[in-house]
């Protein structure tokens, strides 16, 4: 009986399916979300400049929630397991908040409002989020995590699909797609509100169709497959503080320097964040070295410290593809608004109308990527391995993200989409079926949080320094940014390269 619970059980295409079907409704939220609040916050008031500001609050949540949750869902055990109470939880969460945004103008400080919503469903969706990225290595023997994160990506693809082309459908049906001075359009109201029910029900599908695996089936998978990893709070007890006083140092450099290089107000936010880790860098290995290793800050720090290094190399690769990703989210808007149907006036109807047509070019690039990732991605991994093929995809969303610099066609821009979701696919599969092969069972939930650090950093970035390096450069001239997008994904492609060394033979 030992011998058999040492292999988990293959699964088949229904096992795969209920365990990601709740991502589908995920998506549907982030992209309602990413495709929606740019022109939510300019229909309420905002300016393009302040737009990475009022985005702050999505990354800044990811950051503190993904580790936590990852720490304590390794830990939970219930009637309902060990991942889906926190997929219960956030869903529940997540819908109110996508019920509440439409509603942002009916309160004293509107945009102020909007952007605790996003506040509240960035938090919430990350708290469903990244359980179900666990999930999948806990649920799947390891010859089958590619198979499972590429069902993963493929919900993600369609729900994001499903998110994204609800305002534009609605209107077609007759729902109206305009508003008065500071309102929020039928369209975006009805979407938020289907969408919020969408995801509820299809995360309830997973929790309902599926069950988890008890402590004692895990730990005899576990031994049967890796070695007992080093405890982290013993590991940090060793570490220096050197290290906390640099960060420290560099957190107080980049807030003093925002007065004296005019830099945007945000990028305090920055440093105020490298100076935090410091501080929470040294806690963590004063606690250590008193023994008290019964604390989760502690825990977290000594695990980000200790991660292997095929976990250290793909975070780089995340960190250049998720910065290009959140420059898209935020600016595409912006550019084809006003390159491609020239407005910026957010009461008119030509802007309107290129506003929804960024629900369609975040439609095809999500469909692009739940085709590409149950067809072209396994084939080209067979063929030149998965190294090499998230390189290739990452290349050719660079060109697509070049397109936008030089195209002012809207439908030609549907070309540009076909790159951007051939990579989009790679990132959601690739980097995890990698990384899930590769880390202790014991420990999956905590690294998949802190590998999503690196998803959450260069959003940050992104949000703090894209600001003043477009007001110094680039005023009132987003288009370039999608320059900076370009290169990113360049970038990101060559540090792939870098993963194959650290990979076990």
């Amino acid at each position: 009986m030992d011998q058999l619970l040492q292999q988990k059980p293959r699964q088949n295409f229904a096992g795969l399916w209920n365990i990601s079907f709740g991502f589908f409704g995920i998506q549907i939220g982030f992209a309602l979300q990413n495709a929606n609040m740019s022109r939510v916050f300019q229909t309420l008031g905002s300016s393009i400049d302040d737009l990475p500001a009022l985005w702050v609050a999505a990354p800044l949540t990811g950051l503190l929630v993904q580790p936590i949750i990852g720490h304590l869902s390794d830990r939970t055990w219930n009637r309902l397991g060990r991942r889906r109470p926190y997929f219960l939880t956030g869903a529940i969460l997540s819908a109110l908040a996508l019920f509440l945004m439409p509603l942002s103008p009916a309160f004293g400080a509107p945009l102020l409002f909007a952007a605790a919503m996003l506040w509240l469903l960035d938090a919430s969706l990350n708290i469903s989020m990244e359980p179900f990225r666990a999930f999948v290595g806990d649920m799947l023997h390891t010859d089958q995590h590619a198979a499972g994160y590429a069902v993963q990506t493929a919900f993600i693809g369609a729900g994001a699909v499903v998110g994204s082309i609800f305002p534009w459908f609605l209107e077609q049906l007759g729902v109206s797609n305009l508003a008065a001075d500071g309102g929020i359009p039928d369209t975006v109201k009805w979407s938020f509100w289907g969408g919020g029910l969408a995801l509820f029900c299809a995360v309830l599908w997973t929790i309902v169709t599926t069950r988890e695996y008890s402590p004692e089936q895990q730990a005899a998978f576990a031994h049967a497959q890796e070695a007992a990893p080093q405890h982290p709070v013993r590991a940090l007890a060793s570490k220096s503080y050197v290290g906390g006083a640099v960060w420290i140092g560099a957190g107080l450099a980049v807030m003093l320097a925002v007065d004296r290089l005019a830099l945007e107000k945000e990028v305090l936010l920055l440093g105020a964040l490298l100076a935090a880790y410091g501080v929470i860098s040294g806690i963590g290995i004063a606690l250590a070295r008193q023994g008290r290793s019964a604390n989760m800050l502690s825990s977290i720090v000594g695990d980000f410290a200790g991660m292997p290094d095929v976990m250290k190399r793909l975070a780089l690769v995340q960190f250049f593809s998720w910065s290009a990703l959140f420059i898209m989210w935020i600016n595409t808007t912006p550019v084809v608004t006003q390159y491609v149907f020239g407005s910026t006036d957010t009461t008119s109807a030509a802007y309107n109308e290129g506003a929804n047509w960024v629900n369609v070019l975040f439609t095809v690039y999500n469909a692009v990527a739940a085709v590409a990732a149950l067809a072209l991605l396994p084939w080209l991994s067979r063929r030149v391995g998965q190294v090499m093929t998230h390189s290739i995809c990452l290349t050719l969303g660079a060109g697509g993200f070049l397109m936008f610099v030089f195209v002012r066609d809207a439908t030609l821009l549907l070309l540009a989409e076909v790159g951007i979701g051939i990579a989009w696919a790679s990132i959601l599969a690739m980097p995890y079926a990698i990384l899930a092969s590769n880390l202790p069972q014991a420990k999956l939930g905590i690294y998949m949080g802190l590998f999503n650090v690196f998803v959450v950093v260069p959003q940050l970035l992104v949000a703090t320094v894209m600001g003043s390096i477009m007001q110094a450069f680039f005023p009132g001239e987003p288009v370039w940014t999608m320059l900076f997008a370009a290169a990113s994904w360049l970038v990101a492609a060559l540090a792939m390269q870098r993963v194959k060394a650290a990979i076990p033979s």
